[in-house]
C-alpha cells in the first residue's frame, strides 16, 4: 500500500539513513575544512590582559584578605537541618569546616551552602553571624546550578587559554550550561575545538583550582575588564556607580560573577561539549554575533554515562523526528513558527480536543470564540501592552494599531462585562480555542514546543472569592483524571504573593488560603500519596497567587503544561461586577457605566514619550456599583498549547500513541490478492465506526507487509485470508503487546469491532483481545 510504504520508508531513512548514506559513502567527498585540533592547543604567549587582570586581583585581594582579619571575632551558632546546633566564630568557621566535622565523605558531595533557607554560600567563605545551615549537593536543584556554573567558568578559562578571545556570559541553564564569547577577527568556533577544549578542562580539572571571591568597585571593574567591551556594557548598565560587585578567579580566569561556586575544580570530574552555536550578544539582533559553546558535567563519570544515554533515548523520541516519519507536521519558510499540520497530525490534535470538549460539556464550561485581533486600545487596558508589547504582532489598520492576541483573558474579561451579572450565574466558565499569536524570537523557534502560531485549551473562570477553592478542586480533578489516562505525573507549586504585587494583603492572604486548602485536600486525597505539594514563595504574578504545574513524561522530564492562576486585577482593569443580591439601601441606585469623557477644549491633549498623543482609554475605570462585588478571575488550561502538548506526548509515547488519538490504528493485510475485497470490506467497516483503518493492497511478501503495518505503528495489524473470509473473522497482532505478534488466532469480526469501539470510547490503554495471547499460550503448552 502506497501510504504504508512512503511511512516505512520515512522511518527507514531518518532513524538508519537509508541507503544514502551508503551512496554518501562511494560518491566523492568535498575537500574537508581545516582541522582546527591540528594546531596548538593553547595560545603561546597567552594574552598579556590574562597577566594584567591577575596582577590587578592579586593587589585587591590581599587588601580585602587584610580587611577581613581585622574584623571582630564573635561565637556564633549554626543551627542544622535536624536542629543540632554547632559552634563557630565569626569570620573564621566556614560551611566547609561544618561538613568535615560530620564527615569528610559528606565534604566531598556537597556543593554549596545555604543559610537561613534562602542564601546560596561558598564554602570556603567564613560565616559572619549565626545562622541556619544546609548543605547542598549535586542532587538538589541550587546545588546542579551552582555544580553548572562553576563548569561554565572552566570552560571559559579553557575558552581563553586556546582563543585569546573576549568572554561575555556563562550561565547555567536547564540541562548543563554555556559560554558566549567573541573569538578575534570575527572567527567561528569549529566541532573539531571541542576535543582540544575539553583537554584544557581535562587540566584545570587536575590542578584543583579554588575558587576565590572578591569584592570590587565599578571603577576598578571597568579597569580589570578594559579590554572587553562586552563587559564594559555590562558592568556600565547593570552596576550602579558608587556600588561593589564580586569577581571570581579560578587559575588565570577572573570572571565578573556573583556566585557562589564549588570550592574548586577538582569538583568536575566528567565534562564533556555538546554543541556551538552562533548568538547575539544579549539576544539582540542589531547587536555583535558571538559563538556559544554549551556543555554538561557531573560529579563522576557514572552520571555522564547516564545522560549520555538518556541523551541517545531522548533523540529517538524527538517529535520533530515523529513528526517527519509519521507525517504529523511540518514548517514552511514562509511562516516560521506555524506549524503545517498534515492529516495524520490532524488527528491526534482533534483527538485531544474532542476529549478536552467532552470533560467542558460534563464541568459545565461554555465555548465560547473571539476575535484574533484587537485594536490595541484593549491591550493597554489590560496592561498587556506595557508588559508584553514585544512579544505581539503589531499591525496597522486604517489609521489605527491593532494587535493579534497573543492570550484571551482580555477578550473574556470584555465578554462578562457586555451586559450586566448576577451572583446566580457564578461561576461563569469561558472556555476558548482560539488561535494565538506571539511574536517568538526566531532562534528560540524549535519544532512544535516554541511557535509563533498555536492553540490553547484556554478557560477563564470568573466567581466569587468563596468559590476559589471548590473550583480549583474541579481542575485538580480534570488534571488528575486527563494526565492519568495518558500516563503522565505532575508536580505542584505554590506561588505566593512577590514583592511587587497589586491589590490588598487581606485578599492575596484571603486567596492563598483558599488555595493552601485545595491543594491539602488534593494531596490527601490521592491513595498512592504521588501527589504533593511544595511552597515557592514570592513567585507569583503581580495579580494574584498561582500554582504552577509540571508535567513529567517517561524520561522524567519536566514541562510547563497546565496552570491555575488568580487574577484580581484584570476585573479591576475592566470594572468588573456582578450584582450580589443583597439588598441596595434606601437612595442608592444602580449606577451608569461610564463612558470615556472627551477633554475640555481649553486642556491640552496628554502626550507619551514620543510626544505623540495619548489613545483615550477603551474604558474608565468605576467604582464598584451599590450591591455588586468584583468577581475574582482564574486562568487555567490543562494541555497549555496543543501544539507544545502533541510534541509532548509524541516523545512520551515515542511516537507509538494510544489508540484513541493514534493517526494509524488498524490495517488490514490480505494473504493474498484473491482477498483484497474482503480485507476492503473489513476497512469500510472499521471506517463507519469512525477508526482509521487502512489495506496494504502491495504486491509485498505477507512478512513485508506486516513489518510495514507496525514500524508505521499502527495499533492492529487485521490479517485476512480464506478462514477469515468465510466465517467473517480476522487474525489480530496488537502493536503494544508482544506476545500477540508471533502467532495470530482468528477472531470474530463483529466482535472485535465491538471491543475497539470500546476501547476509543473509554480512551484506554490495554489490550481488548487477551484471549489471543492465552491462546496461543495454551497451544504451546500442549505442543
Amino acid at each position: 500500500m502506497e501510504k504504508v510504504e512512503k511511512v516505512t520508508e520515512a522511518l527507514k531513512k531518518a532513524t538508519i539513513g537509508g541507503d544514502e548514506k551508503k551512496k554518501a559513502k562511494k560518491e566523492k567527498k568535498a575537500a574537508p575544512a581545516a582541522d582546527a585540533s591540528a594546531g596548538p592547543l593553547e595560545m603561546n604567549p597567552p594574552p598579556s590582559f590574562i597577566q594584567e587582570r591577575i596582577d590587578l586581583f592579586d593587589r585587591l585581594y590581599k587588601e580585602q584578605q587584610e580587611e577581613i582579619a581585622s574584623r571582630p571575632r564573635e561565637d556564633i551558632t549554626i543551627t542544622m537541618p535536624d536542629g543540632t546546633i554547632k559552634v563557630g566564630k565569626s569570620y573564621e568557621t566556614t560551611p566547609a569546616e561544618i561538613a568535615k566535622g560530620i564527615s569528610n565523605s559528606l565534604f566531598k558531595r556537597t556543593v554549596v551552602a545555604r543559610i537561613d533557607g534562602e542564601t546560596l554560600w561558598d564554602l570556603e567563605r567564613p560565616l559572619e553571624k549565626s545562622c541556619k545551615l544546609e548543605l547542598l549537593d549535586f542532587n538538589d536543584d541550587q546545588g546542579k546550578f551552582v555544580f553548572w556554573h562553576s563548569s561554565a567558568h572552566i570552560l571559559g578559562e579553557a575558552c581563553e587559554r586556546r582563543f585569546g578571545c573576549s568572554l561575555c556570559i556563562g550561565p547555567p541553564v536547564d540541562n548543563g550550561f554555556y559560554y558566549e564569547m567573541a573569538l578575534p577577527d570575527g572567527a567561528a568556533v569549529q566541532s573539531t575545538d571541542w576535543a582540544p577544549l575539553e583537554n584544557i578542562v581535562s587540566k584545570v580539572v587536575k590542578e584543583k583550582q579554588p575558587f576565590q571571591r572578591l569584592e570590587m568597585s565599578k571603577e576598578d571593574l571597568l579597569k580589570m575588564f578594559a579590554y572587553n567591551k562586552y563587559k564594559q556594557h555590562i558592568i556600565k548598565d547593570k552596576i550602579e556607580d558608587g556600588t561593589k560587585t564580586t569577581v571570581y578567579r579560578n587559575g588565570p580566569l577572573i570572571d565578573l560573577c556573583r556566585g557562589p561556586h564549588v570550592p574548586d575544580t577538582g569538583r568536575i570530574e566528567a565534562f564533556a561539549i555538546m554543541k556551538n552555536s552562533s548568538s547575539y550578544f544579549l539576544g539582540d539582533a542589531n547587536n555583535d554575533s558571538l559563538q556559544r559553546i554549551y556543555g554538561v558535567s557531573f560529579p563522576d563519570k557514572k552520571q555522564m554515562a547516564a545522560h549520555k544515554k538518556f541523551l541517545e533515548e531522548a533523540a529517538k523520541r524527538d517529535h520533530r523526528l515523529i513528526g517527519k516519519q509519521q507525517e504529523l507536521f511540518y514548517f514552511e519558510e514562509c511562516s516560521p513558527g506555524s506549524a503545517m499540520w498534515l492529516p495524520h497530525g490532524m488527528r491526534i490534535h482533534n483527538a485531544i480536543m474532542d476529549y478536552i470538549k467532552e470533560e467542558y460539556w460534563a464541568r459545565g464550561y461554555d465555548e465560547v470564540m473571539t476575535p484574533n485581533m484587537f485594536n490595541v486600545s484593549l491591550w493597554e487596558q489590560s496592561g498587556h501592552l506595557a508588559h508584553y508589547k514585544e512579544d505581539m504582532f503589531l499591525l496597522d489598520v486604517d489609521k489605527e494599531q491593532f494587535g493579534l492576541k497573543p492570550m484571551n483573558c482580555p477578550a473574556h474579561a470584555m465578554m462578562f462585562r457586555h451586559r450586566e451579572r448576577s451572583h446566580k450565574e457564578l461561576p461563569l466558565r469561558l472556555a476558548d480555542f482560539g488561535v494565538l499569536h506571539r511574536n517568538e524570537a526566531s532562534g528560540a523557534l524549535s519544532g512544535l514546543t516554541r511557535v509563533r502560531r498555536f492553540q490553547q485549551d484556554d478557560a477563564h473562570i470568573f466567581c466569587r472569592e468563596d468559590q476559589i477553592k471548590e473550583e480549583v478542586a474541579d481542575l485538580f480533578d480534570f488534571m488528575r483524571k486527563f494526565y492519568g489516562i495518558l500516563g503522565l505525573t505532575f508536580k505542584l507549586k505554590l506561588s505566593t504573593r512577590p514583592e511587587k504585587f497589586l491589590g490588598e494583603i487581606e485578599t492575596w492572604d484571603r486567596a492563598e488560603s483558599r488555595l493552601k486548602e485545595a491543594l491539602d485536600e488534593f494531596a490527601a486525597s490521592d491513595k498512592d500519596g504521588g501527589v504533593s505539594w511544595e511552597l515557592n514563595p514570592g513567585d507569583g504574578a503581580f495579580y494574584g497567587p498561582k500554582i504552577d504545574i509540571a508535567v513529567l513524561d517517561c524520561l522524567n522530564r519536566p514541562w510547563q503544561c497546565a496552570t491555575i492562576q488568580l487574577d484580581f486585577q484584570q476585573p479591576q482593569n475592566f470594572s468588573l461586577e456582578y450584582q450580589t443580591g443583597e439588598a441596595v439601601h434606601k437612595g442608592e441606585t444602580k449606577a451608569a457605566v461610564e463612558e470615556p469623557a472627551p477633554p475640555a477644549p481649553e486642556a491640552e491633549a496628554e502626550k507619551d514619550k514620543d510626544g505623540k498623543e495619548k489613545k483615550k482609554p477603551l474604558l474608565i475605570k468605576k467604582a464598584l456599583s451599590p450591591g455588586c462585588a468584583r468577581p475574582v478571575m482564574i486562568h487555567r488550561a490543562m494541555a497549555g498549547s496543543i501544539e507544545r502538548f502533541t510534541a509532548i506526548l509524541a516523545e512520551h509515547f515515542a511516537g507509538k500513541w494510544p489508540f484513541w488519538m493514534s493517526p494509524r490504528q488498524v490495517i488490514v493485510i490480505p494473504v493474498g490478492m484473491g482477498f483484497l475485497d474482503y480485507a476492503k470490506e473489513v476497512a469500510a467497516l472499521l471506517k463507519k465506526e469512525k477508526f482509521y483503518a487502512d489495506v496494504d493492497s502491495s504486491g509485498n511478501t505477507l512478512q513485508k507487509k506486516i513489518r510495514n503495518g507496525q514500524l508505521a505503528q499502527y495499533n492492529f495489524v487485521f490479517v485476512v485470508g480464506d478462514d477469515e473470509m468465510r466465517n467473517r473473522k480476522v487474525n489480530i497482532r496488537y502493536r503494544d503487546d508482544t506476545s500477540t505478534q508471533a502467532r495470530d488466532v482468528p477472531f470474530d469480526l463483529d466482535e472485535a469491532i465491538q471491543k475497539l469501539r470500546q476501547l476509543k470510547s473509554n480512551r484506554g490503554m490495554y489490550n481488548p483481545f487477551p484471549h489471543v495471547a492465552e491462546a496461543k499460550k495454551e497451544e504451546e503448552v500442549k505442543a
